[in-house]
């Protein structure tokens, strides 16, 4: 299964170091991804993650574990899902 990773809040050293090592810790591999900094440094990142090693629900809740540890705001859907609700 494919799914989105998205990660939103205010820029510091190590925000992808975080998120990606926790998905390789989760056997999770990253398919795509694209990062930027916004104006007010606003960091955004957008990931592309294959998961059929792992456990959505698990992965889930340590990314939760994770948001709040870095202070910022990261979510975890399934690609399909993901894609319907940002259809224009």
């Amino acid at each position: 299964m494919r799914a989105v990773v998205t990660v939103v809040g205010k820029d510091r050293p190590g925000i992808i170091a975080r998120v990606s090592t926790l998905l390789y810790e989760n056997e999770i591999n990253i398919l795509d991804i694209s990062q930027t900094v916004m104006t007010d440094d606003i960091f955004t990142m957008i990931m592309l993650v294959d998961m059929r090693s792992s456990s959505v629900g698990e992965v889930g809740e340590k990314l939760l574990k994770l948001s709040d540890e870095i202070g910022m705001s990261i979510h975890l859907q399934n690609e399909e899902l993901f894609n319907s609700m940002h259809r224009i």
